[in-house]
């Protein structure tokens, strides 16, 4: 029987490094199993933020791969401020931390590219890929944001071909995510950002979102929303890793990925620094393990306390060394944005923990979608960013239990996440 073609329209794919590019990345490696032929629509030169090339044994053999070439502003911002390039991965200075130029970049972002900087490739990509989906007869397309600039292009290919079958995939909200509020938007800008949104909504006749709480959100705003979250591969090594680490050296808290200041768990720091003077046992065996990108003002933060001679910052790492990371650490932290409208966000790398079996540190708002899975797993505790006592009974609770080797991975009904199920998932709402 000949597999049925879906066209995924993807700004991220290998070598880019990063979450961003693992959603549709697995998709498309299971999507042959269950009757689908994906075919990937990408850019030819895109300006990414972080590559891993060990992403690319994930790529289908002989899968089908079409490009065109891009233009963004990325290389005219970092000329004006070196800090710019934060904003390929939606980070920012915030507070204190901005200055002049800094506010100006934002500004400029915010205003003069809407939705982002990829909107230059909108147009030309609507015109390339009317034609090729009609001479490919295609009746199923992704688009996959943020960038949501993607979102553009179904929304154009849906005008021009009203039978298309548009699925428009948010890995983050649009207005809602917890920077938009940072871009110094104009009313018209805000206004215009909103328009475009709402148009994507009403237009798609599915928008997928990777959380509970966003899937009610989008179905609030006009959209016919279902919710698959992200997950983790059997693949990837987790379970091939576990164990790995047997050594009672180290206590480790590790964090895995790009920590910016809009999720800086101040809370914490203080916690880990109060109990390395309190505690001289803790003190002793407790390492403090960043893997990926930790903003330069935060760790210089941390450098200012006691933390500092426990810090181990080894930058970043191939998807598969971040993996036998979090097996040679005892607890695994992750934030949020601190806001209630952020609550919904359930970052991907809390799958790849769960496979871990290692115990989940959370920070972020109250009743967040991360705390029902940490509650419906076994896998750990969800804070807020107020909390500082409870955050201290936590880990000193968890340092006892590994000083006398009952530390144990207890996790459950992690099945649900896998890629190959979540793929399942996708092939019945096609």
């Amino acid at each position: 029987m000949e597999q049925k073609k879906i066209l995924i329209i993807t700004y991220y794919w290998p070598p880019a490094g990063g979450p961003g590019v693992q959603r549709w990345l697995k998709f498309a490696k299971y999507l042959p199993d269950f009757g689908w032929k994906p075919i990937i629509y990408t850019p030819e030169n895109p300006s990414y933020p972080l590559l891993d090339e060990t992403l690319m044994k994930d790529v289908p053999e002989n899968i089908e791969i079409v490009r065109t070439k891009i233009w963004e502003p990325y290389q005219l911002a970092e000329k004006l401020n070196k800090s710019n390039k934060k904003f390929k991965a939606g980070q920012f200075d915030v507070g204190s931390n901005q200055s002049w130029k800094s506010k100006l970049s934002i500004w400029v972002r915010g205003n003069f590219f809407i939705p982002d900087a990829r909107v230059f490739w909108v147009k030309p990509s609507i015109q390339f890929l009317e034609k090729y989906i009609k001479e490919n007869n295609i009746d199923t397309i992704v688009t996959s944001g943020p960038p949501h600039s993607l979102h553009l292009i179904g929304l154009g290919l849906k005008d021009k071909c009203p039978n298309l079958k548009w699925i428009a995939d948010f890995r983050d909200p649009w207005t809602e995510i917890s920077y938009y509020k940072h871009l110094k938007l104009t009313k018209s800008s805000d206004k215009k950002h909103r328009q475009l949104e709402s148009a994507v909504f009403k237009n798609a006749d599915i928008t997928l979102a990777t959380s509970y709480t966003d899937a009610e959100n989008f179905r609030k705003a006009g959209a016919n929303a279902v919710c698959i979250t992200n997950g983790f591969d059997e693949s990837d090594g987790s379970e091939k890793t576990k164990h790995l680490n047997n050594t009672k050296d180290q206590f480790t808290l590790s964090y895995i990925g790009v920590l910016e200041q809009l999720r800086n768990p101040e809370n914490l720091w203080k916690a880990l620094d109060e109990l390395i003077k309190e505690n001289e046992e803790f003190a002793n065996y407790f390492s403090l393990k960043f893997v990926g990108r930790i903003d330069d003002k935060i760790l210089q933060s941390i450098e200012s306390t006691s933390l500092k001679n426990h810090i181990k910052n080894l930058g970043y790492l191939s998807h598969g060394k971040a993996v036998e990371e979090m097996q040679n650490s005892e607890i695994l932290l992750m934030t949020n944005f601190p806001n209630e409208s952020s609550k919904g966000i359930i970052p991907g790398k809390i799958f790849e923990y769960l496979a871990s079996g290692k115990q989940i540190l959370s920070f972020g708002p109250d009743k967040a979608d991360v705390s029902k899975i940490l509650q419906e797993t076994n896998a750990g505790k969800h804070f807020s960013y107020r909390d500082s006592e409870a955050v201290k009974e936590f880990i000193l609770e968890k340092f006892k239990l590994w000083k006398n080797g009952n530390l144990s991975e207890n996790t459950q009904n992690i099945e649900q996440f896998s890629r190959k199920n979540l793929t399942k998932q996708l092939t019945e709402i096609l």
